[in-house]
Parts: structure tokens; sequence; C-alpha cells
């Protein structure tokens, strides 16, 4: 499976679990219908905020993880307003 495709699903998942429809959705993210069609049918063109958007009014966090995410952290204290945790949107 895609990860597009999987993005799309957790999403559709969330979506009917809050009761929502897709209209409802959209107008609650701010984005359009047609944008959560294509985010649940994996379509790959979908804009990064649109997705972002999404994903904040289901309440989803995303998370970054790599081996090195530790040392990017430690590489980026002091810089403003980062406290090297993981970044929340």
């Amino acid at each position: 499976m895609k990860y597009i495709q999987y993005i799309g699903d957790v999403i559709k998942y969330h979506r009917k679990k809050a009761g929502l429809s897709q209209k409802t959705l959209a107008d609650v993210a701010g984005v359009g219908k047609t944008v959560v069609f294509d985010i649940e049918k994996g379509k790959e063109t979908v804009q990064f905020k649109s997705l972002i958007n999404v994903f904040k009014a289901l309440n989803i966090n995303i998370s970054l993880e790599s081996p090195l995410m530790e040392k990017w952290r430690k590489g980026i204290k002091g810089v403003e307003g980062d406290n090297g945790k993981s970044i929340k949107y």
C-alpha cells in the first residue's frame, strides 16, 4: 500500500468515527470538499498545508522519527522557540 493511501485510510477512519461527512470535515478544516475526497482516495497531488489542516481538524498528530532525530534535536537547542521536543501541528 502506498503511504498516501494509508494516510487517506486513516483520515477516513477518523472522520467516520467522529461522525463527520466529507463536507463537514472540509468546513472544519477550512478546505474544499474535494480536498477531503482526494485525500481519502489517495490522490498524490493534495497540498501539504491542506493535509495538515485536515489532521488538525481530526486531532491527529504527526511525528517524524529517524535514527538521526535525537542528534538533530541536540543540534537545534538554543534556537529561538525550540525546546528540543517534538513539534506538533
